[in-house]
């Protein structure tokens, strides 16, 4: 390890923890007391009792208080096709009225009637040679509400179904997170940059540049297995989510620390010895430390933990920062360690951790944060077991032969069952099990499949094919519906290959997102997986992939319910964010306000495909209003979409 006595930019202001310590009006609570790096039984410790109540449902969990997310693109030579979020506690009945001011001048109605069907709008009467901005105005009872922010397409636009943000000069991205960072109830962007070392940007939603963290010396080892101490973003790990952690209406930043961490205010993280890590949560607008919580020491023998961070709320009501974290014994073998903070807008204080020990509970590149057995309150999943909110383990699948595995997915798989079903992928299981569906709540199978040990890298789960009901599964043996265990088609190479899910083209099945190509696996002309038929072509528009041949994120964060996919392009300068171009008659309320979806933005590791916590593919039921209350003391008053919105290009 490095002396304490190096690298300093003179330009920095070194922070020592003393410092930090005289900053934070509470510190954080300490780490447990350590354990030997060799302990054999799995241990949960509780770092801070929990508040009288917080065990039990409680009503509505706080969520984002989003605005109406107005977005336009070009959808044809004549067409601009409008779209908005309906919120997950507008009045039942809702109506909208849409807006245009051409070139500056005054916002004249476009719509004849209330609209009341889809939160979208084809707009075939602007002057496209001109800037036009773009509003909404709901309508309850007859009256019309608070107008939206506007959304401005600037003159002469080009046709595509594209948002494109500027960014700084900088490295290739892999990731970029959203958050609510300025309290505008819009998103904003936390952007990675995979340099040396490595830094975090901000940039708000009009993609004006906020902030930069260098993430310090201890970021230059980027190897994927054993990364330096405050390394991001390489293979699974992340160790950085965006949230409105303490429910004030503004999202914080949340990213694993150590010794030479640059905030955004130019303060410095020092500390003597280049292992030790710290769970820091920074202020959205700013970039500078909020407060700090240690990580405990349990494994530090074997160096610093690698770490995957997002949410889950764990008491049912208010989100907490869970993690992930391995590092490496000399035998090669993995120490695993998961924890929860609760940060409350003061004090980053530890909840819990658990440590897995020599108990048979298989891990994998993925995290989910979902409520399994219909409590209202969440449990922390991995592809072989799942903790209780409280850290328990509630349940092993390793006794029943699942070990480790890339992949797996959790949601309302078979609509007709009670709960929901989880479907995950094996690597090289011994036994020959290659993909199993099980039962969410208790780990037990329902069915599954061998075929001799094989890697299977890739699993997907998603409503494809309308003829059978729920959803379909599939990884590399077939493609089959989930509740029935029956290939759709069975001819096993005629389906789509694995990799991500969409809701993009507005009918109720879901597109695939494969290497840069958004496309429709078609059951009626089924095609093998390199042949599906293509709505989009990213690279058509500038975008290059990153991790995996994908996105740097995947999600609901413009308009209505379809899902945006973001890239960067060659030269890393710009975020093309991709928004449909096609109406739908569908109406959701917006999927970031489902409480399943909204955890599942927050992580990252091999990136999978967000599911809602309903069952959303043909034939399925309106779902139900969420139970959700809105953060920052915001209520489920419809004026509150009223808010700016700037200029996009």
């Amino acid at each position: 390890m490095r002396s304490k006595h190096r690298w300093r930019a003179a330009h920095r202001v070194p922070v020592t923890i003393s410092a930090v310590l005289a900053v934070c009006v509470t510190p954080a609570v300490g780490p447990a007391s350590p354990a030997s790096p060799g302990a054999s039984a799995a241990t949960t410790t509780v770092a801070a009792p929990t508040p009288a109540g917080d065990a039990a449902v409680q009503a509505g969990r706080v969520m984002e208080n989003l605005g109406r997310g107005v977005v336009a693109v070009r959808s044809s030579n004549t067409q601009v096709l409008v779209s908005w979020r309906l919120l997950g506690l507008d009045p039942e009945g809702i109506g909208f009225n849409v807006y245009r001011s051409t070139g500056g001048g005054a916002f004249v109605k476009l719509n004849s009637s209330v609209l009341t069907g889809g939160t979208n709008y084809q707009d075939s009467t602007a002057d496209l040679a001109r800037s036009n901005s773009y509003r909404v105005a709901p309508v309850v009872g007859g009256q019309e509400q608070a107008p939206s922010g506007a959304f401005t397409l600037t003159a002469s636009h080009t046709v595509e179904p594209v948002v494109r943000l500027p960014l700084r000069s900088g490295g290739p991205v892999k990731f970029v997170w959203v958050g609510d960072l300025d309290g505008d109830g819009e998103y904003d962007y936390v952007v990675d940059r995979q340099t040396s070392p490595q830094k975090l940007e901000a940039y708000s939603s009009d993609g004006d540049f906020l902030w930069e963290v260098d993430m310090g010396p201890n970021s230059q080892n980027q190897d994927n297995i054993e990364p330096g101490s405050s390394a991001i973003d390489l293979g699974h790990w992340d160790g950085v989510t965006v949230y409105d952690f303490d429910s004030d209406g503004r999202a914080e930043v949340a990213l694993k620390i150590a010794d030479g961490v640059r905030f955004g205010d130019g303060t410095t993280w020092t500390h003597d010895n280049d292992a030790r890590q710290f769970m820091a949560v920074l202020d959205g607008r700013t970039g500078a430390l909020r407060n700090w919580s240690a990580v405990p020491t349990t494994y530090l023998g074997d160096g610093p933990m690698a770490a995957r961070l997002g949410v889950a709320y764990l008491n049912g009501t208010t989100p907490s920062l869970v993690a992930y974290m391995k590092n490496r014994r000399d035998d090669g073998a993995f120490n695993l360690m998961m924890g929860a903070w609760k940060f409350d807008g003061d004090s980053l204080d530890r909840q819990w951790t658990w440590e897995r020990g020599n108990q048979d509970a298989p891990d994998g590149h993925n995290t989910r944060a979902i409520d399994v057995d219909g409590d209202g309150t969440d449990e922390v999943a991995e592809i072989g077991f799942v903790l209780n909110g409280n850290g328990s383990l509630r349940y092993s699948m390793g006794p029943k032969g699942v070990i480790h595995g890339d992949r797996f997915h959790l949601a309302d798989m078979d609509p007709s069952r009670p709960g929901l079903e989880g479907y995950g992928v094996q690597q090289d299981n011994p036994s020959g099990l290659l993909e199993y569906y099980y039962d969410a709540a208790n780990g037990s199978v329902i069915w599954k499949h061998n075929g001799g040990p094989a890697d299977v890298g890739r699993g997907m789960a998603g409503d494809v094919d309308p003829r059978f009901p729920g959803m379909e599964v599939w990884s590399f043996s077939g493609l089959y519906n989930a509740p029935t265990n029956r290939l759709t088609e069975p001819n096993a190479s005629l389906r789509p290959w694995p990799q991500l899910g969409l809701w993009w083209d507005g009918d109720l099945t879901m597109e695939l997102l494969n290497d840069g190509k958004i496309e429709k696996w078609d059951p009626a002309r089924p095609t093998s997986s390199g042949s599906l038929p293509r709505l989009v072509s990213t690279w058509n528009y500038g975008a290059v992939t990153a991790a995996q041949g994908g996105p740097t994120f995947v999600g609901d964060i413009l308009g209505d319910w379809r899902e945006e996919a973001v890239y960067t392009n060659a030269s890393h300068n710009e975020l093309i964010i991709f928004s449909t171009n096609q109406p739908t008659n569908t109406r959701l309320y917006t999927l970031a306000h489902n409480p399943a979806y909204r955890n599942a933005m927050t992580f990252k590791g091999y990136m999978q495909s967000h599911h809602v916590d309903y069952f959303l593919g043909a034939g399925m039921a309106t779902p139900p209003r969420p139970n959700i209350t809105y953060a920052g003391g915001g209520a489920a008053t419809v004026g509150a979409s009223a808010r700016p919105a700037g200029t996009r290009r």
